[in-house]
């Protein structure tokens, strides 16, 4: 059984959980009498289905509007934190009934800028156990930025704040309810809410005793200059420009790709393994002649080079890495690229105005604007994670190798500056491990194996010491799991034995390939 969370969460596989033995459970209803300095609980509402509750879903970037349905008795905190007065940071509690308690914490994150609280997740983590958590980051708005234009302190809450305070509140909460605390407290989040777990070991090293952090959107100033760039660079003249690539002609350009390079990983299955090891250059498929469907003009070889090559600034120096061979059928913009959750970055937040024009765009200018007035306040980028080691902490990282949201390479940089600060690879994965996933898009989805559980290897490492030595993804169909991979720790990859079902995950092992 799964439940598919919106985008920016993993798919979490739901796991059996041993309740923790019984204690002095409070009343729901009890905890609206609850002091917490510069926070409010506004109601706490005993669930207890049947009949089951039904909570609308907004529209996501994988589908419509929708209902989620809890079956689980529950007790749910609704509250806000204002810790200035421009902050009213709204979060929400959900605590099992004792009986099913297990003991533990889980706070899961948030997708984009977007203001809204994770039902879905907090469905999955009642689900296994958990007393769990999320907050809307102190605003209440879909991927449009504007909330932040004159509102500084909104940005930093939605930067590292709201997290924060909403983490420290909510354990408090949980004491109350349970007459004891939480054993364990976990993060759980993909793309902002893998920026969120990174930002979490970085300024709060005690908050959380383990982090799932998947395709982080650490690094947002230069995110959101790579975003533009491949935008303006497909964009910058029009559809109807001689730059343009129709999105017709991506699944020829994805097929070049995986004729170039599917089989480097010894296997031919639609997926490679490390995309970086490709080297397809584009010119192979460029038109002989005139125009054709099946064929890339001069012009559209080129907008192809720049979007694999990525933003880099006047000297040549890598601002954001470029999108992976393999991605190509996930280029196509979900919609008006005026209205991209880049573009209004840099109106909103970088540059103050809202009429700024996406064709002015300069990456080397632009990015150094971001970076001298944001860089501090929205990035997650230090590598020194000393103080959350020290407190016990242990951290899964994951990445698909085809996302097209935010480019794999990112996470590969981040990764390997930790390994330089932190005394190099061996000690680094004595707290941290980082799981490529071949084929696998934006958090989830893809042609290859891309549903694992990354946190009960997380639980695992961290409550029996047992390093996570590999994941087991699968890929499925219908329902039907039709594929299934190990996911190795970087640098390692998966390797195909030589022989036996190319699908089947027991016929390949984790080593350093030699492709």
């Amino acid at each position: 059984m799964r439940l598919r969370l919106i985008p920016s969460l993993l798919v979490i596989c739901l796991a059996v959980f041993v309740p923790a033995p019984a204690a002095a459970q409070q009343s729901c209803d009890s905890l609206t009498s609850l002091k917490i300095p510069n926070a409010t609980i506004t109601s706490a509402t005993a669930v207890d289905p049947p009949p089951d509750l039904s909570i609308p879903l907004p529209p996501s970037p994988i589908g419509p509007a929708s209902t989620l349905t809890i079956s689980t008795p529950f007790c749910r905190v609704v509250a806000f934190s204002a810790p200035t007065s421009d902050s009213h940071i709204s979060f929400e509690v959900w605590l099992p009934v004792n009986a099913r308690w297990n003991g533990k914490f889980e706070a899961v994150g948030n997708g984009g800028f977007i203001g809204q609280i994770g039902y879905s997740a907090l469905a999955a983590a009642l689900n296994r156990g958990y007393a769990t958590a999320s907050t809307d980051t102190g605003h209440a708005s879909g991927n449009d930025e504007s909330w932040a234009l004159g509102h500084p302190e909104k940005l930093v809450d939605w930067s590292y704040r709201a997290v924060h305070e909403m983490t420290v509140d909510s354990k408090l909460i949980v004491a109350t309810f349970y007459g004891k605390p939480a054993k364990l407290a976990y993060w759980n989040g993909c793309s902002t809410g893998g920026k969120q777990g990174l930002t979490e070991a970085q300024r709060y090293p005690d908050d959380f005793d383990g982090i799932v952090a998947g395709a982080p959107a650490n690094y947002i100033t230069h995110l959101q200059a790579g975003g533009v760039y491949t935008s303006w660079v497909r964009f910058k003249d029009g559809e109807k420009s001689a730059n343009f690539i129709p999105p017709a002609k991506l699944p020829y350009l994805h097929k070049a790709v995986l004729d170039a390079c599917d089989a480097k990983d010894g296997v031919t299955d639609g997926v490679i393994g490390d995309p970086r090891r490709c080297n397809f250059d584009p010119k192979t498929i460029q038109c002989p002649g005139p125009d054709a469907a099946s064929c890339l003009t001069a012009a559209q070889v080129h907008t192809a080079q720049l979007i694999y090559a990525g933003a880099k600034y006047n000297d040549g120096k890598q601002i954001f890495p470029g999108y992976q061979p393999g991605s190509e059928l996930l280029w196509a913009a979900p919609g008006p690229v005026t209205n991209s959750i880049g573009v209004g970055f840099f109106r909103f937040m970088v540059f103050d105005n809202p009429d700024w024009d996406f064709a002015t765009f300069d990456a080397d200018r632009d990015t150094r604007a971001a970076d001298q007035k944001l860089g501090s306040i929205v990035n997650a980028i230090d590598p020194n994670l000393k103080a959350f080691q020290d407190h016990g902490g242990k951290l899964i990282m994951y990445h698909g190798w085809a996302d097209q949201g935010i480019q794999p390479e990112n996470s590969i940089n981040y990764y390997e500056s930790v390994v330089s600060a932190m005394g190099g690879p061996q000690k680094t994965q004595e707290f941290l491990r980082l799981f490529m996933v071949p084929g696998m898009a934006h958090c989830q989805g893809g042609a290859g194996p891309n549903s694992f559980d990354a946190l009960t290897a997380l639980e695992r490492w961290r409550e029996n010491n047992a390093p996570p030595e590999r994941l087991i993804a699968a890929h499925s169909t219908a329902n039907v799991i039709d594929n299934s991979r190990p996911l190795c720790p970087y640098p390692q990859a998966a390797i195909y034995k030589g022989s036996g079902n190319v699908t089947d995950v027991g016929n390949y092992s984790c080593g350093n390939p030699n492709w």
